[in-house]
């Protein structure tokens, strides 16, 4: 479906962090940038937020060597919008960036890719530095110049909101779920996944785990949000509120045996009870640490032991390639899995849409829409 550009405009909008505080957000306007070699240029119709956009703002984002970030930055690394213009082509096909797979066409509706560099296999260093909305700029902005490798044609079915949820929750969800797959087969039936929280990446973990026949734990601090995952296919509900040893009841859940998959999104509160309740030979997705990034004083966890105990892989993840991305776009529309986004707010209500992600209430996904 071809997804008419408006003309782009003489200046744009756009939000700027000095990574100084949420409240220090501020709107800039600049030229149009006109794209180049092997670029194309984008109007932004929406983009979603992530944890890691309030980091960045609030200059906490630093467990990254490879990341050094400007003093003025735009924030923000997950868009969807339509081409207005595409530069001219350096028919180079020999090299893998150069790729003709890779054009696109005015009008194409596209969303970004977080590390434009990564293409497949291994995320490195150099990906790390190419990072949208830190260090890179990022795509909170009305209209913006990616290169032609760096962004990714959608489905006909996802609207802009629902599109701009998938280059970072979707994708690492996907990844926690299938990377360690050997033959390249997707997680299934027979299989129990847990999902702490109710954030973008775990209910995309939700989503895809259920639509590919597994069965999802998740936990939650609210039983209206845990309702709501039941809608969308989870199979146990645990308030870990309500019961803080919720490792029992994943254990309970599981006849004992464990889930095969984690998804350790709370970090130095909840690792230890992830290791606990993981099934023999499972995998512990390392994605996040809402709970804080630093063990207690009094808790010596001891990583190796507890691997050990279980047969665990423990494994970081760090979103992951194009040609996963596109992957999972086909699993998306073949069992059009729709995102499930919380609340829009409007372009220039960037401020309060920062404010109420990192106050935790939402379920799912937070979006800014920027075309209106």
């Amino acid at each position: 479906m071809m997804a008419l550009p408006r003309p782009a405009p003489r200046r744009v909008k756009r939000w700027l962090t000095g990574q100084d505080g949420l409240d220090k957000l501020r709107l800039d306007e600049v030229e149009c940038p006109e794209p180049g070699e092997d670029e194309v240029l984008v109007e932004v119709r929406a983009v979603s937020l992530n944890y890691r956009d309030t980091e960045v703002a609030m200059g906490l984002y630093n467990h990254h060597k490879a990341v050094k970030h400007p003093l003025a930055l735009v924030p923000c690394s997950d868009m969807c919008g339509v081409v207005v213009a595409v530069g001219p082509s350096s028919n180079n096909t020999s090299d893998p960036y150069k790729n003709p797979a890779f054009q696109v066409k005015p009008g194409d509706r596209v969303i970004s890719t977080f590390a434009s560099t990564h293409l497949t296999g291994q995320v490195q260093e150099k990906d790390v530095a190419n990072g949208l909305g830190g260090p890179a700029p990022g795509v909170l902005t009305q209209y913006r110049v990616f290169p032609t490798y760096g962004i990714v044609k959608i489905p006909d079915y996802l609207s802009d909101e629902e599109a701009s949820c998938l280059p970072i929750a979707s994708l690492t969800a996907w990844m926690s779920l299938n990377c360690m797959r050997p033959k390249g087969e997707i997680v299934g039936p027979g299989e129990t996944i847990l999902c702490q929280g109710t954030g973008g990446v775990a209910i995309a973990g939700l989503q895809i785990a259920s639509a590919a026949g597994a069965d999802v734990i998740i936990t939650s601090s609210s039983d209206k949000k845990l309702r709501r995952a039941q809608e969308l296919g989870a199979k146990t509900l645990i308030n870990y509120r309500s019961n803080p040893e919720w490792e029992t009841d994943v254990l309970k859940a599981t006849s004992n045996a464990g889930a095969d998959i984690i998804f350790e999104l709370g970090g130095a509160k909840t690792l230890c009870r992830s290791f606990d309740c993981i099934k023999f030979g499972g995998t512990i997705a390392c994605i996040g640490y809402l709970s804080g990034k630093q063990d207690e004083g009094e808790d010596r966890t001891n990583t190796n032991l507890l691997c050990l105990r279980r047969n665990v892989t423990l494994k970081g993840i760090l979103n992951g390639p194009r040609d996963q991305l596109e992957k999972m776009l086909r699993f998306y529309e073949e069992k059009k899995i729709t995102s499930a986004v919380d609340r829009v707010f409007k372009f220039e209500e960037g401020k309060e849409a920062f404010q109420y992600l990192f106050s935790g209430g939402h379920f799912g996904k937070v979006v800014i829409n920027v075309k209106d």
